[in-house]
């Protein structure tokens, strides 16, 4: 790739990775500078990357990263052993992560709230798991340790936001959210600690016929469906209701009705039919990800 072509094809990620940068700095201007120090280091390059957007998320992390331990500085993380932690080298092959990054705004409200409670590497791992969709094992990679030391991280940050928001200011969409970040990310331990014992999955006649379940009964069987699927599905209300809907082209073609008590979901009823996909709208920050062409029976 010539040098005009990694400028042109930088300035197609410098949005994402802006907003990326934004999410972990709260700071836009900081942002944007964090950004510009990536296109630098690009430049320095001598050799093709496998991956231009994988690399340059790698490296807008790492520089973000390496900004939130110089305002925050933690000796160490205890309870990570020392043998946890890989090599801190860029790996061009990191898995592109790009697809999952353009999401709806997850659970940023909750972050910029208890943000001074997380230390550096938890608040990455949160906000590119919860926020942004990435699966542990590019945020290990990026982290540079073990994607289970990834995954701890992201569930003591969760912990961390939970606490916080104990006195009841956690959100109908904010459990809808999360619930929606965990499944695609694969996080089945995080499935089972949003869905209330007795959770269970419905289906109006028109979403069975498009190939969702008829019923599900269970936390562990919901939480079992869900897990690593919902990757088309964006952001929606459902009339005031905060949910989610499978898209294809653009068009909402299955919605996830959730019910939500006591800060767990109770239950998600898929509903496909004219009048439920009339009452759909996209809520900030969702855009299409995708055709969507597998069978609705992985979502």
């Amino acid at each position: 790739m010539s040098r005009v072509e990694h400028s042109e094809a930088f300035e197609i990620e410098r949005p994402r990775l802006t907003n990326i940068a934004a999410r972990l700095l709260a700071d836009r201007s900081e942002a944007e500078d964090i950004v510009q120090n990536a296109w630098l280091r690009l430049e320095r390059v001598p050799v093709d990357v496998v991956s231009l957007p994988a690399w340059l998320t790698t490296v807008t992390t790492r520089l973000c990263l390496d900004r939130l331990r110089a305002r925050i500085p933690v000796p160490s993380d205890p309870s990570v052993a020392a043998s946890e932690r890989r090599g801190s080298d860029i790996a061009p092959e990191l898995p592109d992560p790009a697809d999952s990054v353009e999401r709806a705004e997850a659970v940023g409200q909750a972050l910029h709230v208890v943000v001074e409670t997380l230390t550096p590497d938890e608040r990455v791992a949160f906000v590119l798991a919860d926020t942004f969709g990435f699966d542990f094992a590019s945020i290990a990679s990026i982290l540079g340790r073990h994607e289970a030391a990834a995954r701890q991280l992201a569930s003591r940050a969760r912990r961390k936001v939970a606490e916080h928001d104990r006195d009841g200011r956690v959100t109908d969409w904010q459990i809808v959210d999360a619930f929606m970040a965990a499944a695609r990310g694969g996080d089945l331990e995080r499935l089972l600690e949003l869905l209330a014992p007795n959770a269970s999955i419905a289906a109006d006649a028109a979403a069975v016929l498009a190939g969702t379940p008829a019923g599900i009964t269970g936390r562990d069987a919901v939480a079992a469906f869900f897990n690593g699927s919902a990757r088309s599905a964006l952001p929606v209300f459902i009339d005031d209701r905060a949910g989610s809907a499978w898209f294809l082209r653009g068009v909402a073609k299955v919605v996830f009705d959730f019910e939500i008590v006591d800060g767990r979901v109770s239950s998600v009823v898929f509903r496909a039919s004219p009048d439920a996909l009339a009452a759909v709208t996209v809520r900030k920050g969702g855009a299409a990800v995708g055709d969507g062409g597998a069978s609705l029976s992985h979502l």
